[in-house]
Parts: C-alpha cells; sequence; structure tokens
C-alpha cells in the first residue's frame, strides 16, 4: 500500500505515515521523575471513571508517534497524548506505537510534563531528528500542545492557528476549555498515591470536578455516614413520640 503522503509548504520534505514494523527498536527511555507516570495516570483514570473513554480512543502515556520525514523514521513519546479515533487491531495484537493517518486520526492533545532537567519540549530545531515542539507543530500538526510544570503548577497550553502554535490564556478559574474532551484542564494542589504536590484535573461544563477512585470512595463513604446519622434522629425522634422505630 502507498503510504499517505503530505508536503507542508515552504519548509518541510516529503512525510510519509508508514506504521512501523513489529521489529522496528523503540527508544527505550527512563522516565525523568517519578510524577510524570503518576500525572499520567491520574488524567487517564478520572476520564475512564467518568466513563469518557470509548474503545475507539487512545490515551497513552510515554507512547511512541511516529512519522517517516525524507525517508528518515522520527519517534516521539510524548508524556500523554489523546487520539479521537483509531483503527481497531486485529484480536490478541498489541499496539507498540502509533503512525497518524495510517493508523487513525492525528492525535488531538499532547502534554508533557517538564522534569527538573528540561527534556526538549520547547524545541523547535527544524532539523533531523527534529524537536519535539516542531514535531507536534510542523510535522503531526496536533491541535494543542499541553505543557505542565510541577515543581511549579504552572500550566500552559497552545493551540494550533494558522500551522503556528500560540499561547491561550486560561479563564477565571484558571481552566483551559479543551473542546476535544468537551472538559476543562487545570491545575489542582493536593495528596495523591502518597505525593503531596501540583496535579493536571479534568472539569466538566458545569464546573463538576472528575473525580479519582480514592475520592469516590470517600465519597461513597461520606454519604453513607449521612444516611446513617439522619436514620439515626428520626429513630430517636420516633422513640420521644412513643413509637418503635422496628415496628414500623
Amino acid at each position: 500500500m502507498t503510504p499517505l503522503q503530505v508536503q507542508p509548504p515552504n519548509t518541510l520534505p516529503p512525510i510519509t505515515w508508514e506504521k512501523l514494523p513489529a521489529d522496528f527498536p523503540l527508544p527505550d527511555e527512563p522516565v525523568e521523575s517519578n510524577i510524570q507516570p503518576l500525572l499520567a495516570a491520574a488524567l487517564r483514570e478520572s476520564l475512564e471513571l467518568a466513563g469518557l473513554i470509548l474503545e475507539s480512543m487512545l490515551i497513552a502515556s510515554n507512547f511512541g508517534l511516529c512519522a517517516t520525514v525524507d525517508d528518515k523514521t522520527i519517534v516521539k513519546a510524548p508524556d500523554w497524548v489523546y487520539v479521537p479515533s483509531v483503527h481497531p487491531l486485529p484480536q490478541g495484537q498489541i499496539r507498540r506505537s502509533y503512525t497518524p493517518h495510517a493508523e487513525g486520526e492525528k492525535p488531538a492533545i499532547v502534554m508533557e510534563f517538564i522534569s527538573a532537567t528540561e527534556g526538549g519540549e520547547y524545541s523547535i530545531n527544524p532539523h533531523y531528528p527534529y524537536g519535539k515542539w516542531y514535531f507536534y507543530e510542523q510535522i503531526l500538526r496536533i491541535p494543542i500542545y499541553v505543557i505542565f510544570h510541577p515543581q511549579t503548577g504552572t500550566l500552559e497550553v497552545y493551540c494550533l492557528v494558522q500551522g503556528k502554535y500560540e499561547q491561550q490564556s486560561p479563564d477565571e478559574k484558571g481552566q483551559f476549555c479543551l473542546e476535544a474532551l468537551n472538559l476543562f484542564l487545570g491545575v489542582w494542589r493536593g495528596k495523591k498515591a502518597e505525593v503531596e504536590g501540583y496535579w493536571l484535573r479534568w472539569w466538566d461544563k458545569l464546573g463538576n470536578l472528575l473525580l479519582w477512585g480514592s475520592e469516590l470512595i470517600e465519597q461513597e463513604r461520606q454519604t453513607a455516614n449521612e444516611f446513617e446519622q439522619k436514620a439515626a434522629r428520626l429513630a430517636e425522634k420516633l422513640r420521644l413520640m412513643g413509637t418503635n422505630p422496628e415496628d414500623i
């Protein structure tokens, strides 16, 4: 099958979208801090518990996005990626990487979490092997690029406007509307997985925070306690009125 070819104006050599062969050696670089996988997992967890993840989607962390530029294979692994629709795999197969157009839609959102040592998240290097910023903006042309600094809680959201990323301003709550998911993204400070610090969280259009599993359990526990307290108060009132609650 002839790979789909795209020739962006003026700057890039030919781009082809070819699925990587099964034996292609993917980069095996360790994450730069323990908070990065926790941040990615927390973002997915709240989406999943809210019932917002469909089987047709791809949501992954530290996962290779691929393109072939001038016959050179480029693989970049963002800390978090969301693809609205991908082609299903044959039963039993595992997705090792993702090539837009060849395997489904292009990603709608990529995120990078900055460690103590900046890892090229702002790099606009236009030459092989290309900077991350350049790869997402000019080669993959991903509509939304999010950069988060966990140490300071700084959140930057860039949208692709006429082929260039433009930084967006948050709303009055400090949140950003990401239409691709019909949700708001913002920073929350607190504790999860025994880690105290800044976390990325989702809010719906009504302003409701999408909860983590531990928060849902605590919410259910509080609801059960409140129900028991109301039942105890009602039983006491019935006794004062001379009625045995067990007889009702």
